[in-house]
């Protein structure tokens, strides 16, 4: 685990930046993390993420699948918000774990 200094706040990331303490996670965290990605984060990419942290927190399972049927956003939309890895990058967005079905 390494630290990083992200929004002015020192923090505990994986070797992949993911967050270790999802507690962490603010939205100004979250917008750092992706600028290092090249993505300038909106309202609606905020939906999906904030979508995705309440799943994660009840213990859901995590697909590229459900995010698609949650109303927020379809699958073509969501690799239109975080091309290259929309599960991947919105998680690590979110401020949660990286998903198993991420490579």
């Amino acid at each position: 685990m390494a630290q990083k200094t992200l929004a002015g706040k020192t923090v505990e990331v994986t070797d992949e930046g993911y967050l270790v303490n999802r507690k962490d996670w603010t939205k100004e965290i979250a917008i750092e993390i992706a600028k290092e990605e090249g993505i300038e984060l909106t309202e609606k990419h905020f939906e999906v993420i904030e979508y995705l942290r309440k799943e994660s927190a009840a213990g859901a399972q995590l697909s590229i699948r459900k995010v698609g049927k949650s109303g927020i956003v379809d699958i073509k939309g969501l690799y239109q918000l975080f091309p290259g890895g929309p599960l991947k990058y919105s998680s690590k967005f979110a401020g949660i774990s990286k998903p198993a079905s991420c490579v």
